[in-house]
């Protein structure tokens, strides 16, 4: 029947989908690694990328700093944050590399979002005497949201991609369905877990894109650019 034919029967067996080691629960594990990661990052790297964007200094030496993690492997991470005293906190290891993984895709996007904002009408809601803060909340947030978006879509997928290596250091996930195919040598568990995966990532990044072209049709008040 071949692998994806087993693959299916496999996702198409109700057993699998039942109890601690079932698809269901395994996917609230992932979700729950995956929303805590990206809820952390977001709140390091975009109130950061949103300063840096908003003052005009600094953002290129932090945006570097941040890619530089991108060229650790994030395995590497995990396995090196076990073997400190973070590795007695359960998960704690995991949601730390994962939000490592992720904050650089959230400060870059960001802040070139920010920076990207037309000068010009920055200047212009200036001369109209808004302060800071109403500037960076009616003009620059508004019309950096799209980019925003995009890195927040980024960081979801490869979170979400990269969680399953949660399973390496004995946590839950999706990533356990193909550990325990590897460990039983079961072909067809260690692809259908892949789908699950490829699945979610996908799914998540379809909900994020169209939110993201949602607020790219519309202005900074709100409303739809008139054309």
């Amino acid at each position: 029947m071949g692998v994806v034919g087993d693959a299916w029967a496999w996702l198409s067996t109700g057993a699998n989908w039942r109890g601690e080691a079932g698809v269901w629960h395994r996917l609230g594990e992932h979700l729950w690694f995956s929303g805590i990661s990206l809820l952390v990052a977001c709140l390091i790297a975009l109130p950061l990328a949103f300063w840096l964007g908003h003052v005009g200094r600094g953002g290129a030496l932090a945006v570097n700093v941040s890619n530089v993690g991108r060229a650790v492997p994030t395995l590497a991470v995990l396995v090196l944050l076990t073997l400190t005293p973070l590795g007695r906190y359960g998960g704690v290891p995991a949601v730390v590399a994962l939000v490592l993984f992720a904050v650089p895709p959230l400060l870059t996007n960001t802040y070139l979002g920010m920076r990207e904002v037309d000068r010009t009408v920055v200047e212009a809601a200036r001369g109209m005497g808004m302060s800071g803060g109403q500037l960076f909340r009616t003009v620059e947030l508004p019309l950096a949201a799209p980019m925003v978006m995009t890195g927040l879509r980024l960081a979801a997928v490869q979170v979400i991609a990269t969680a399953t290596l949660a399973a390496m250091a004995g946590e839950g996930g999706l990533g356990r369905i193909i550990t325990a195919g590897f460990h039983t040598y079961d072909t067809a568990q260690v692809f259908a877990g892949a789908l699950l995966v490829g699945a979610l990532a996908l799914l998540v990044e379809g909900v994020l894109a169209a939110a993201g072209r949602v607020l790219a049709g519309h202005g900074p008040n709100g409303r739809r650019p008139e054309s």
